[in-house]
């Protein structure tokens, strides 16, 4: 059952994550992007998994080391709550930098493998959308602004 619920966790994720990458410009994707509450049944499975292992996973996060969260992680439960944690964390971040790119103005197709790589790799993707966004804000603040007649 722990595997199935492991598993479950990313195809929890993954429809707003397709939406965000294959089809930004649909109304019902700038909806649910905006929405906190798509980590809800996230939030949910890190429960199920948590709740067995509470004790070693208080320990792992307050006072951690290495050793503690070694020990954490092999416990299935341990990394179903962690995995579960992380693919809430890096759906909200992709939310965030999705809805940016949209006030921004990025293309899809900048945005695309920015958010294909978050969901893979967030510590890589964040960085490479902050560049963009830096970018495309110095951009925003060299244009002109007209005064209205």
């Amino acid at each position: 059952m722990t595997g199935f619920l492991f598993e479950l966790t990313f195809f929890l994720a993954a429809p707003v994550w397709l939406l965000m990458i294959f089809a930004p410009r649909w109304r019902g994707t700038e909806r649910l992007a905006a929405s906190p509450l798509t980590v809800l049944p996230l939030l949910v499975l890190w429960a199920v998994f948590a709740a067995p292992v509470l004790p070693e996973l208080w320990a792992a996060v307050s006072s951690p080391d290495i050793d503690t969260f070694r020990d954490l992680t092999a416990l299935a439960n341990g990394a179903g709550a962690l995995w579960a944690q992380v693919i809430a964390w890096d759906l909200l971040l992709g939310q965030w930098m999705y809805r940016e790119a949209r006030r921004l103005s990025v293309p899809p197709l900048v945005m695309a493998p920015l958010l294909l790589l978050t969901v893979l790799l967030s510590p890589v993707g964040l960085p490479l959308f902050l560049i963009v966004r830096a970018l495309r804000t110095a951009g925003r603040k060299r244009e002109p602004v007209l005064a209205p007649a």
